[in-house]
């Protein structure tokens, strides 16, 4: 359980990967294996399950792309269609548009949090790192908690609740069910104090895999979603809605912070929201969970678990297959795909940075950019495959040739574990 006398990352950040300055310079590493495959003519594949484009409708007109114009032209249609994704209802409710998905949770926080009061975080396991942070630079205490009870427990404890924040699906993709996100809302309203939502990628998956409400429908007083997430097909902006009062005022805290999105983006929103369907939602889920089934079987069940959404390989598993892959080039016993009885750990290496080894692989040699990049630094880990388009499984030549690419990598990675300075040349390049 986070607190505010533990670090806000969920994990142990590790020894190379000690803080968000490291990976950035993890990611400008990962843009040179990306800019040198682009040059060779090698293929690229975005496996991350996000979508960060610039989706355009094919009618705009170039010159209206500037922030006065389309601003003026789009505003209300994005305002229409958010607050129809967000289950609001018109005249209640009004929407916003963050430049991320963190700086409209961070607007939010700055707007309901009471400096020095407490907010209470609950989900299936635990928050993001942006909740945190938004908490932590609005003055408030943060108290993570797991589930119902733990979050019961909380409010019997804590006196000054101001601000309860809700994750409908958490970062490790368990998620809460409709009666426990009821039960929240409406202990917490109870107590006076508002709830804000992280709705990340539930804001989709909730409604249209679970049979839940939408974010707003919920009765939360303000709820954030990102539009790169899961169904939508970007760009990567923050869609906050919730009562006009408090959608007011955190769009004000934003245009003071420079975090508001650049009106010349409102046609991409709009395209966006007016093209999701919640048949691609359970599209992607079925897809990225056929890629599961084919790591699985070439990986093993120690290495590959699922949820009901997404398939990963846990950080610390990964951590535990280079070390064992790694075992027998040091030992000189076995093979790397065998049972060796190697049992030597050449580097001490913290689970985040067994993913990143693995990952910074995929992206090198295969051209397969995961997720692990997306976040800086990443709300887990693990290395999450998640929500992946069939065409693009399809490129990479099936979940089989997804299975094997992983396993290279595996095999590649362990030798990275000979010493730090050959880890630290994989994350961060030559120059490290």
């Amino acid at each position: 359980m986070l607190d505010t006398t533990v670090p806000e990352l969920p994990y142990a950040p590790g020894a190379l990967l000690s803080d968000t300055a490291a990976h950035l310079r993890k990611l400008s590493e990962a843009w040179r294996h990306i800019r040198r495959r682009h040059a060779a003519g090698a293929p690229l594949h975005n496996v991350s399950g996000l979508e960060r484009g610039l989706p355009l409708p094919d009618d705009v007109e170039r010159g209206l792309l500037d922030d006065e114009w389309a601003g003026a032209l789009y505003a209300e249609q994005v305002r229409d269609l958010g607050l129809a994704h967000l289950g609001g209802t018109p005249g209640r409710h009004d929407v916003f548009v963050a430049n991320r998905l963190t700086a409209a949770l961070y607007a939010a926080m700055q707007v309901t949090v009471r400096p020095g009061s407490t907010v209470v975080g609950v989900s299936a396991t635990h928050s993001h790192p942006a909740v945190v942070r938004a908490v932590r630079d609005a003055g408030g205490r943060f108290r993570d908690t797991a589930g119902v009870a733990e979050f019961e427990t909380a409010l019997r404890e804590r006196s000054d609740v101001s601000v309860v924040a809700l994750t409908r699906l958490a970062v490790t993709y368990d998620a809460l069910a409709e009666a426990d996100l009821r039960r929240v809302v409406e202990l917490a309203h109870a107590r006076g104090a508002m709830v804000v939502v992280d709705d990340a990628g539930g804001a989709r998956v909730g409604p249209a895999v679970l049979g839940q409400p939408r974010t707003l429908e919920l009765g939360a007083d303000l709820g954030a979603t990102g539009l790169d997430k899961y169904g939508v097909y970007g760009p990567r902006v923050g869609l906050l809605g919730g009562r006009r009062d408090l959608v007011a005022r955190a769009r004000a805290r934003a245009f003071e912070l420079g975090s508001e999105c650049r009106p010349a983006l409102y046609p991409a929103v709009a395209r966006s929201l007016e093209a999701y369907r919640p048949e691609r939602v359970r599209e992607l889920v079925a897809s990225a969970l056929g890629v599961g089934e084919a790591l699985r079987e070439r990986l093993g069940a120690h290495l590959v678990k699922d949820t009901p959404f997404i398939s990963l390989l846990p950080g610390a598993a990964i951590g535990a297959e280079l070390i064992r892959r790694a075992a027998p080039r040091v030992l000189g016993t076995g093979t790397g795909t065998g049972t060796g009885t190697g049992t030597v750990k050449p580097v001490d290496l913290a689970p985040v940075e067994a993913t990143a080894a693995l990952a910074m692989v995929l992206l090198r040699d295969h051209g397969l950019l995961t997720v692990h990049f997306a976040g800086l630094p990443p709300g887990t880990a693990d290395l999450l495959v998640k929500f992946l388009p069939p065409a693009t499984v399809a490129a990479v030549g099936g979940p089989a040739a997804f299975a094997a690419a992983f396993d290279a990598a595996l095999e590649e990675a362990a030798g990275a574990l000979a010493d730090h300075d050959t880890l630290r040349r994989l994350l961060f390049g030559a120059a490290a």
